[in-house]
């Protein structure tokens, strides 16, 4: 498991437990960088925020907003420089097409889909990851936005 992957999982797993993992540390918007509160400011227009935290990944300080927005959750990581590093949003598994279903569903096995997110690096859809629960067993499986398997976890 690749540190990306590990980092997803652990924001993936906070969702579901509602714990903080040990790389992740819940701050308050008041310990935001002011570039960092300025992009925040701007993207939960009109949604609510649930959290902020703050982890290192690969030596780089990122500052995560957990917003729910129109009933679904969108989680947005920032540099210190407020630029946005990456995008999770909750999409409805009915608004995929039938190659991401199919591809999510083949990693998924005979594990039942929960949730389903994109993911977005530099304004561009990377992959879909879906949270999987196998006889009680929670797990994420990713696709590319095409659904076929990726070469690494985004």
């Amino acid at each position: 498991m690749n540190t990306k992957h590990m980092v997803a999982f652990a924001v993936g797993a906070f969702l579901l437990a509602g714990t903080a993992s040990a790389q992740e540390k819940k701050i308050k918007r008041s310990d935001l960088p002011p570039a960092v509160e300025k992009t925040v400011a701007a993207q939960s227009a009109g949604a609510t925020i649930r959290g902020f935290s703050t982890e290192k990944e690969k030596g780089q300080t990122l500052y995560e907003v957990e917003l729910t927005v129109n009933g679904h959750s969108k989680d947005i990581s920032m540099a210190p420089d407020g630029s946005i590093v990456e995008v999770e949003e909750q999409v409805a598994l009915d608004s995929l097409s039938p190659e991401v279903k199919a591809g999510l569903q083949a990693k998924a096995g005979k594990g039942k889909i929960l949730k389903v997110e994109s993911i977005t690096k530099k304004d561009k859809l990377v992959a879909y990851e879906a949270q999987v629960d196998t006889n009680g067993k929670k797990s994420e499986v990713q696709v590319g936005p095409d659904g076929k398997p990726l070469d690494h976890e985004e």
